[in-house]
């Protein structure tokens, strides 16, 4: 069964009935600003409100004629009005409508967004904390390196994102304002207290300076946002991805009772929904660039960077949406395996433990020099024989002659490499 996108909510943001609803309270809040300047009356402002309806296929077929979406609109209410049409967007131009409309719905998707990063931070500390002292092998240039713990990964992960919380704050803000002040605007047609009317009764601020339209390196500081956000879930896919290897197997996506993975191989159970993630932040980061191009315009404005909004700023706010919501699953369904991080930690024979008995060595008094080259020449032969460096290390008289054999035994002790979990995790508020 294809598995589809049903969160209603973002979905409804960028549905047409909303977009078309936003154009709707600006028009009648304009129109309030006008009558309590005097220069509409009030009543026709009441009756505005009273008949002012919309419909969404009347809009476009009227559209289908005029090529113009807003003309289509404003004469799709005028059809439902009777004298009181005179008024409705009265000295306004199609951007002072479009524009504040869409600081509106990015409002709205932000929120939604918000929410959906703060569930996911509440798992990732879940598991922080859960796993804080499961041990498993830390790899550096996808070679063991030294013992570490799952849960310092979850606890990094949910660090980067509250980064990405306060950067999505900053981006709602960056967005949060709206714009009357007509063509080119100068408010040649509008009075100031119209934006200011409007932008207030919608939530938004008022932009301190506009030419027909909002300038948009704000829209492009929202859609890199995202787009970090989006870096930041594939980082945590591409984790899950490379520990559930079959040769590794320490961690593993959710894999669901009749689930297949392969049409020809029945034993298969691969990471889709980390890979799926993958391919889909790629697709929302390749946003990035087109939101740039839109802040150069043509003088007071053009057109140019419209078509690209209608596609990037629904899809780029779906897709963040939908990867959180996937991380969400994927790691409240989470499978992890101690036994096998426990036996890829032994793999090489206590490898992973040199630096410990350089460390040791150096405390002794050897040069750094000397300890590295003696470490270095057994772990080199374990590496090249097979052998365990552990039972080398241990019966080198070079070794044993400095260390006891107590010293030697607890070099290769796992919670040694654990032991400062507590000074980050104070740190990091989880406790």
């Amino acid at each position: 069964m294809i598995q589809r996108y049903s969160r209603e909510e973002m979905n409804r943001v960028w549905t047409l009935e909303n977009k078309f609803q936003k154009w709707l309270e600006i028009e009648i809040y304009a129109c309030e600003a006008w009558a309590e300047l005097g220069v509409i009356p009030a009543d026709a402002v009441e009756k505005i409100k009273e008949k002012a309806t919309f419909s969404v296929e009347r809009i476009q077929e009227i559209e289908e004629e005029t090529r113009h979406d807003v003309v289509a609109f404003t004469r799709c209410l005028a059809e439902n009005l009777g004298e009181e049409a005179r008024f409705i967007h009265y000295g306004l131009t199609s951007s002072d409508v479009v524009d504040t409309a869409l600081s509106a719905l990015l409002q709205e998707a932000a929120s939604i967004i918000h929410s959906g990063m703060l569930q996911l931070e509440q798992v990732l500390k879940e598991k922080a904390l859960a796993h804080k002292h499961t041990v498993m092998m830390g790899r550096t240039h996808g070679v063991h390196a030294e013992p570490t713990s799952l849960g310092l990964k979850f606890a990094l992960w949910q660090e980067e994102l509250k980064r990405n919380l306060e950067r999505l704050s900053r981006a709602k803000e960056a967005v949060r304002f709206g714009k009357l002040s007509g063509a080119v605007g100068n408010y040649a047609h509008l009075d100031p207290y119209v934006e200011e009317h409007v932008c207030r009764r919608l939530g938004l601020k008022v932009a301190p300076v506009s030419t027909q339209v909002l300038q948009r390196d704000g829209h492009a500081e929202f859609i890199f946002t995202l787009s970090l956000v989006a870096a930041g879930l594939e980082k945590i896919a591409l984790e899950f991805r490379n520990l559930q290897r079959t040769e590794t197997r320490e961690i593993e996506e959710p894999f669901s009772g009749g689930q297949k993975g392969s049409s020809a191989m029945p034993h298969k159970r691969n990471p889709v929904l980390c890979e799926r993630l993958t391919g889909l932040s790629r697709i929302l980061r390749s946003k990035v660039t087109a939101a740039l191009e839109n802040i150069p315009l043509w003088h007071e404005r053009d057109i140019s960077h419209s078509s690209v909004e209608r596609i990037d700023l629904p899809d780029a706010s779906i897709l963040a949406d939908y990867l959180i919501h996937q991380m969400i699953k994927i790691i409240k369904g989470m499978q992890v395996y101690p036994e096998n991080m426990w036996q890829n930690l032994n793999l090489t024979g206590g490898l992973a433990f040199s630096q410990r008995v350089l460390i040791k060595l150096i405390e002794k008094g050897i040069s750094r020099e000397e300890a590295y080259d003696l470490v270095q020449g057994i772990a080199m032969e374990a590496w090249n024989t097979g052998a365990s460096f552990r039972d080398m290390i241990s019966g080198d008289e070079r070794t044993t002659g400095v260390l006891t054999r107590e010293e030697l035994e607890a070099c290769f002790d796992p919670a040694y490499y654990l032991r400062r979990l507590d000074v980050i995790y104070q740190r990091l508020g989880l406790e």
